[in-house]
């Protein structure tokens, strides 16, 4: 049986969605440790008390909605982050996704939702802290699963995640499929249509869009060695030699 969360923090402004949502954990055996309708008593909460899981509604009281909240908690603590929203348009969503939640909750829901939701997304929590914690030790785990890109980065494909110095880098869901796509063709050039086909599929999307992935990913990780070939695509270049 997967392991539950113990400590559940509920963060929602809706008196009735709050009820909801602690009733659904109690029937699931877990148990909601506080519930919060705003952002700054959140933070001050978890400067507190430890938690192993937020539900954490998108449009909440005060200044700091949802994301920005997520982002703030983020920065100092890694925490299992599932968004609840009543919205589905695709900036909130793509905003919602650059900051990697273990999982969306789309209102109205049932309790089935939130059972899945939980189950699926603290198991790939506990998986990326057990990874993080192996690499931290210098344990790379299987060779067949390794991709050198630099000295300092490595790719694991059994994993799915890139490792800078042997931690792994926080990359939004776009962000770690082009690094996949471009690692599983090490040293060869993908073609801008591939990419665009693999990351975004039948939903609509242009070379901007792809400018603005590229883009992004060299801002966080400017050391990265991609390489730019003008109206043809991206190379991955692994850079062997430091081995």
């Amino acid at each position: 049986m997967s392991k539950k969360p113990e400590n559940i923090l509920i963060v929602e402004d809706e008196i009735v969605t709050q009820r909801y949502l602690k009733d659904i954990l109690a029937e699931q055996g877990m148990t909601a440790a506080i519930v919060i309708d705003n952002g700054e008593d959140t933070l001050k909460h978890l400067e507190k008390e430890h938690c192993d899981l937020i539900l954490m509604d998108i449009n909440i009281k005060g200044p700091l909605d949802g994301l920005r909240l997520a982002k703030r908690i983020l920065e100092k603590q890694d925490i299992c982050i599932i968004f609840i929203t009543a919205y589905s348009d695709e900036n909130t969503l793509d905003e919602a996704v650059e900051l990697s939640p273990y999982g969306f909750i789309v209102k109205p829901f049932v309790p089935e939702d939130i059972k899945i939701a939980i189950q699926i997304g603290y198991k790939r929590f506990l998986v990326h802290q057990s990874e993080k914690k192996k690499h931290c030790a210098g344990e790379s785990g299987s060779e067949d699963h390794v991709i050198v890109i630099s000295k300092n980065l490595i790719y694991n494909s059994a994993s799915k995640l890139l490792l800078e110095k042997g931690a792994p880098v926080d990359l939004s869901a776009r962000q770690l499929h082009l690094i996949e796509i471009l690692a599983q063709n090490i040293n060869n050039v993908v073609s801008k249509e591939m990419i665009m086909s693999r990351i975004w599929g039948d939903m609509q999307a242009n070379e901007i869009s792809l400018r603005s992935l590229i883009y992004s990913i060299r801002r966080k990780l400017p050391s990265l060695p991609l390489v730019t070939y003008s109206k043809i695509g991206y190379l991955l270049k692994s850079e062997k030699s430091y081995y």
